[in-house]
């Protein structure tokens, strides 16, 4: 079952050669639930937005030749004929040498063109005074020129935050049909390890993957379904993992990939179905007994036990396939550049990658500095570490003081 070990690149390419997204369907969502859901269609506007002519400004519905040669100290004389309020159908007829009372909001009148501001004006009971003149369609929104009717508003893969929900509402729509959420299949391995909320017996360590790693699921657009804690039993797990690829488009677990005698999950793997293991081994820093393998083709990543290398795999080989099981648009993680503030090496042979903390100093440079991620800091790391630092396979060191690409974990506040 041993192979050598695959490259970074090489990992890449074999799950890349097997992956072959399902298209997993489209659903209807209310709205009010569909925020950071994926359009699974083109959305085009059935109305004009505005549907109506409106005003942008408190003040006057006007004829804009009515007013030309308006001046401070040569007011245009105009009739106030009547009032026009938000949310209501005008009833009047703008007449030559007639103005309207007209809010923010408001439909423009017809007969109207134009605004004009109440700060320009001043008026005594019916008669207004206009002391600047408005050109046609002055702070007046026209029809359409927001959205027209027929227009694509939205396209198809587009991910809905705020903004967009906002633009549906606007034109009116309480459903929207959406892509349908991956299921990752979420597992724990490992006689040592027990769910949270239990008593902790000695020798036993509650299960930090499942719920590290289900959250990323979760920031990647799927929907986690944790399958608990298997013990290292073969029959136990197989029938664990069966089930989990029953039920789910993606299994992930972590344990049970190293050299230990009862380190049972890539042979289990590769038992379930072909292509099997894909990726045994891969020659990086941490992560180094990662197994990739599919069962038809659903892929089942096999992690690392440590949390950091199990949470850093994920991000960097397991996090984009989700991403395309969902329909979303590529998305890598957010980078910065930063000085390194230690000599950081790299394991002979591998890629690593160094977990660092991002801080600025006092000549307002942004220094990373480098969190220990050995067996002393096997837990705080994913505390501490606001990213990490890829160094090549083929070089030694990063010098201190030299510029580095920090790839973020997550948005740093206060920093960058």
């Amino acid at each position: 079952m041993f192979r050598k070990l695959m490259t970074f690149d090489e990992a890449q390419k074999a799950i890349e050669d097997q992956f072959k997204p399902a298209v997993l369907g489209e659903e209807e969502a209310v709205l009010l639930e569909a925020y950071n859901r994926v359009l699974s269609e083109d959305v085009v506007s059935t109305l004009d937005i505005p549907p109506f002519n409106r005003s942008t400004v408190d003040g006057y519905a006007v004829k804009a030749e009515d007013t030309f040669g308006a001046e401070e100290n040569q007011p245009v004389a105009l009739k106030v004929c009547g009032i026009v309020n938000v949310g209501e159908q005008p009833k009047v007829v703008l007449a030559k040498g007639e103005a309207v009372e007209i809010v923010t909001g408001a439909p423009i009148p017809e007969g109207a063109d134009a605004a004009v501001m109440v700060e320009d004006t001043e008026r005594e009971d019916s008669e207004l005074h206009v002391f600047s003149g408005v050109t046609v369609n002055e702070n007046v929104m026209k029809r359409g020129s927001d959205i027209k009717s027929g227009e694509v508003v939205l396209k198809k893969g587009r991910v809905l935050g705020s903004s967009e929900i906002g633009v549906l509402a606007a034109l009116g729509l309480t459903k929207v049909k959406v892509s349908k959420i991956p299921i990752v299949a979420v597992l724990s391995t490992g006689g040592e390890v027990i769910e949270p909320g239990k008593v902790l017996p000695a020798g036993k360590i509650y299960d930090i993957n499942a719920y590290s790693l289900s959250t990323a699921v979760i920031e990647s657009g799927a929907k986690p379904v944790y399958f608990g804690v298997v013990p290292d039993d073969k029959a136990a797990l197989s029938k664990a993992l069966q089930t989990a690829l029953a039920s789910a488009d993606m299994v992930i677990t972590s344990g049970g990939v190293s050299v230990g005698p009862r380190d049972y999950t890539p042979q289990i793997v590769d038992s379930l179905g072909k292509p099997g293991i894909v990726v045994y081994g891969i020659a990086v820093k941490p992560g180094k007994p990662t197994t990739v393998g599919f069962v038809g083709d659903k892929p089942v990543f096999s992690l690392p036990g440590h949390p950091t290398s199990a949470l850093l795999i994920f991000y960097l080989l397991a996090r984009p396939l989700i991403q395309r099981l969902a329909g979303r648009p590529a998305a890598g993680m957010r980078m910065v550049r930063a000085v390194a503030g230690a000599r950081m090496f790299s394991a002979k042979g591998r890629r690593t990658f160094v977990m660092v903390k991002l801080e600025f100093d006092k000549d307002c440079r942004l220094i990373a500095e480098p969190v220990e991620t050995g067996a002393s800091g096997a837990i705080t790391t994913l505390a501490k570490a606001d990213g990490f630092v890829e160094i090549p396979e083929n070089e030694q060191f990063l010098d201190v003081d030299e510029e580095v690409a920090v790839v973020l974990f997550r948005n740093v506040s206060g920093k960058v």
